[in-house]
């Protein structure tokens, strides 16, 4: 089994620090620049040449999966996959970091100031259990033959990893999650390949619709 795993480029509600779990916003232009120089890299990775494409039913992730298909060309299919969204955490979703802390004075505090439990706090909030379970169906389906290259979100890539991994849930948690970065979980491994956006020189860079 190898996994090419991505998560979207950057959001207007990631660069406004406002938390989208279950809704969306549009990608920024260094989001879309992030897509077209990730699919780029992918085209240079032999294992990526025929493998399909999955990805988070959300906006953020398929239009970055789009983008990723048209820079790979050819016929590419591109599969939607509800077990790939990201984690909502509850009424909390589409607040500010700053207006949940308002709501919940220090639920920051602590190491990094960002403790992985806050995301399991909010009314209304997914479980980590029923979050991970989810992730979890979806691994173990990957047929260990066939190289996939998938495209998600923050929560899904940490959480997938460390199950992949066999990570304890609070090391999973505050594992990076770049956007310019490509994971390949292959043969027990996890290996990073970074990628250097170009913005300037990408067509269809502006505001996404």
């Amino acid at each position: 089994m190898t996994i090419l795993l991505i998560r979207h480029g950057e959001t207007e509600w990631n660069r406004a620090r406002r938390h989208q779990g279950r809704f969306d916003s549009p990608l920024t232009a260094r989001g879309l620049a992030q897509a077209h120089a990730i699919g780029r890299r992918l085209a240079g990775l032999p294992e990526a040449i025929a493998a399909p494409i999955v990805s988070s039913p959300q906006g953020r992730a398929r239009h970055t999966a789009k983008i990723i298909c048209e820079e790979l060309g050819g016929q590419r299919v591109l599969r939607l996959d509800a077990r790939l969204r990201e984690h909502s955490v509850g009424v909390w979703d589409g607040l500010t970091y700053s207006e949940i802390e308002r709501q919940v004075p220090g639920i920051f505090d602590g190491d990094g100031g960002h403790p992985p439990e806050w995301y399991f706090r909010g009314p209304g909030s997914e479980s980590y259990a029923a979050f991970a379970e989810r992730i979890g169906h979806w691994l173990e389906e990957q047929d260990a033959a066939l190289p996939v290259i998938v495209v998600a979100h923050g929560l899904v890539s940490r959480v997938l990893r460390g199950l992949y991994a066999g990570l304890p849930p609070a090391e999973a948690l505050v594992l990076p999650v770049p956007q310019d970065r490509i994971f390949r979980l292959s043969e027990g491994r996890i290996e990073t390949f970074d990628v250097e956006p170009q913005p300037t020189s990408l067509p269809g860079a502006g505001r996404s619709r």
